[in-house]
């Protein structure tokens, strides 16, 4: 399965999830719930990994922490906010092109309606 098919099924998840929660709630919670959905349809996900950076010789082993990476392949960044600003689609942007990963999405469980709170963001795709 490519990154294209992972997420369009991360986004219909996403907004089954988000219908029958509504919004408001933490970001863990929503991640936790995410995580668990995404493992019912068979994914492999790993959530709040540790992704190091190399700067100049410098390792930080804690460079930044992924929300969730799916099948290793897609960046998924939760928020609960009233809006989607700038400085978070170039976070996604940044662990995209840290992880050399091709495709993250930037999901705000903060919208009245899913489908206004999702962003697509790709690197080299």
């Amino acid at each position: 399965m490519d990154e294209n098919d992972i997420g369009k099924i991360v986004v219909d998840v996403a907004i089954k999830l988000h219908r029958e929660t509504g919004p408001g709630l933490l970001e863990s919670v929503y991640e936790a719930l995410l995580e668990h959905d995404l493992k019912i349809r068979g994914f492999q996900v790993s959530r709040q990994m540790a992704i190091s950076l190399n700067y100049r010789g410098i390792k930080f082993d804690e460079g930044f922490r992924a929300d969730i990476i799916v099948e290793n392949k897609v960046i998924l960044e939760l928020k609960s906010v009233d809006k989607i600003s700038k400085v978070h689609k170039k976070q996604v942007l940044t662990y995209l092109k840290l992880t050399g990963l091709k495709l993250g999405y930037l999901l705000n469980f903060g919208e009245e309606r899913m489908i206004d709170g999702i962003v697509r963001l790709v690197n080299d795709l």
